[in-house]
């Protein structure tokens, strides 16, 4: 009896282990890359095609406290770098949201209108704000990746 019960704590005891963390790499115009992340605290994927994904990042999210509106812009409107994309209003303020890279919008969370809430549970996922075609390839290498907004963020 001892013996089985060793043994069933032996397999409760495994299922209970820390798993290590998994990092999500996406998909860039270089092969494969994490996020890359900009001073102002937005993020922005890149996949194949030169569409970027675009956000705030966990860090920014938590900052603002709970989302209560998301401007969303409007599909085919053009946005340069460092030019403001979007506006996120939360229960403490109200920021503003630019546009990591040049391109041109080409699809947005709508989501978001209906569960701005999305940006605090899911900054990465499911409450991305806009995708952008881009127009501009060479300006992912001015934006930080994770370790420097890392070390960015501790400042």
């Amino acid at each position: 009896m001892f013996r089985q019960t060793l043994s069933s704590a032996r397999v409760f005891a495994r299922s209970f282990r820390p798993q290590p963390i998994q990092r999500t790499a996406f998909l860039s115009l270089r092969g494969y890359a994490t996020r890359k992340y900009t001073p102002e605290h937005e993020w922005v994927s890149v996949d194949a095609n030169g569409v970027g994904t675009v956000g705030i990042t966990e860090y920014a999210a938590k900052a603002l406290g709970d989302v209560v509106f998301v401007e969303i812009p409007e599909v085919g409107t053009p946005v340069l770098q460092k030019e403001q994309l979007s506006a996120v209003e939360s229960v403490k303020a109200a920021s503003d949201v630019y546009a990591p890279l040049s391109g041109e919008v080409i699809e947005v969370n709508q989501e978001l209108e209906s569960e701005p809430s999305l940006i605090n549970s899911s900054p990465f996922e499911k409450g991305w704000i806009a995708k952008i075609k881009l127009t501009k390839k060479e300006e992912l290498d001015g934006l930080l990746d994770e370790a420097a907004y890392a070390e960015h963020v501790k400042e």
